[in-house]
């Protein structure tokens, strides 16, 4: 294997398709919604980086603490010699694993950026000239196939993206990880915690409206990918913390009844006055949750850790058995 490689697994017009097909599904349902992974154009990366920064946005702060942390005790525990990590983006904080795991040979980032893959690819060849580097442009919640590199191997995923999925997504994602494990190999799961709702609230509500901008930015992209006429300022952002499910909702409410045109899906959708389009659920866990939605996928736990207020939370686990 060469020192870097990279396949795409996503066809030529995938992300275009998805999408449209997002879309027209997403805003004729009652209630409407969006996916939250088109968030994620340049625009919108550049402002999630700025709600890292945040004051009010813990999550990312937190998960580096225990990386920091952990990151010796994560590879003694695994032994890997390949390192996948799912939804990679810049791969910033695997570095403190990169760091750790003396006897990695190989590094596997997996996301829909290429952009990203390659600007990642340039810091770690560089920081990291011994290992092999192969990177997936592909979409891990649609079936993944994985290189062929040394074992035993340690599946990363990170930043508690995965409380962006709805429990039947979760469950089937957790089967696919399953299915990429071998015996020996471990997967490792970021995931946030349940706290206090005043906590929760503020860290997708910011008192500088950068979350606001965020959340704002996905009809900005369908503006420009679908020509639809969205005026992001005839909505306002709005973070509900949903008790009952343990989650956070974004949503964006309509401001008055309004008709947005979407020419290249032949589609006018009416909002009503104070109607509320979901942007993003982002779940949160305790640990036995986390532990049963592991066991049911055929996973055992076998480390957990925590950053020193008990915000979030890193799970080792393993196949069963």
């Amino acid at each position: 294997m060469s020192p870097f490689q990279l396949t795409r697994t996503l066809p030529e017009h995938a992300t275009e398709a998805a999408l449209r097909s997002d879309v027209r599904h997403g805003l004729t349902r009652t209630p409407k919604t969006l996916p939250p992974k088109w968030f994620y154009d340049a625009r919108g990366s550049e402002l999630f980086d700025r709600i890292t920064e945040l004051p009010e946005y813990y999550p990312t702060r937190a998960e580096r603490e225990i990386l920091r942390a952990r990151a010796a005790d994560i590879a003694a525990a695994t032994d890997a010699r390949t390192l996948v990590e799912l939804g990679s983006g810049s791969s910033d904080k695997t570095r403190h694993l990169l760091a750790e795991f003396t006897g990695l040979r190989a590094y596997v980032p997996v996301d829909v950026s290429e952009s990203a893959l390659q600007g990642a690819a340039k810091t770690l060849l560089a920081e990291h000239p011994g290992l092999d580097l192969h990177a997936l442009v592909a979409d891990f919640t649609a079936g993944l196939t994985l290189p062929g590199t040394p074992g035993p191997r340690l599946v990363a995923f990170l930043g508690g993206t995965i409380g962006n999925l709805l429990p039947d997504e979760r469950a089937a994602f957790l089967d696919a990880v399953r299915g990429m494990l071998a015996p020996g190999d471990f997967f490792l799961l970021g995931t946030d915690l349940v706290k206090d709702p005043s906590v929760l609230v503020a860290a997708y509500d910011d008192a500088a409206g950068v979350t606001a901008a965020f959340d704002k930015n996905v009809l900005s992209v369908v503006n420009r990918e679908l020509g639809a006429d969205f005026d992001p300022d005839a909505f306002a952002h709005v973070a509900v913390w949903d008790a009952e499910r343990e989650w956070i909702e974004m949503r964006l409410r309509s401001l008055t009844g309004q008709t947005v045109k979407i020419p290249a899906l032949d589609l006018a959708v009416e909002f009503a006055a104070g109607e509320e389009l979901r942007t993003e659920v982002s779940a949160k866990f305790r640990r036995a949750g986390v532990e049963r939605e592991l066991a049911a996928a055929g996973l055992d736990t076998v480390r957990w850790w925590t950053d020193t207020q008990d915000r979030f939370a890193l799970s080792l686990s393993t196949p069963a058995g």
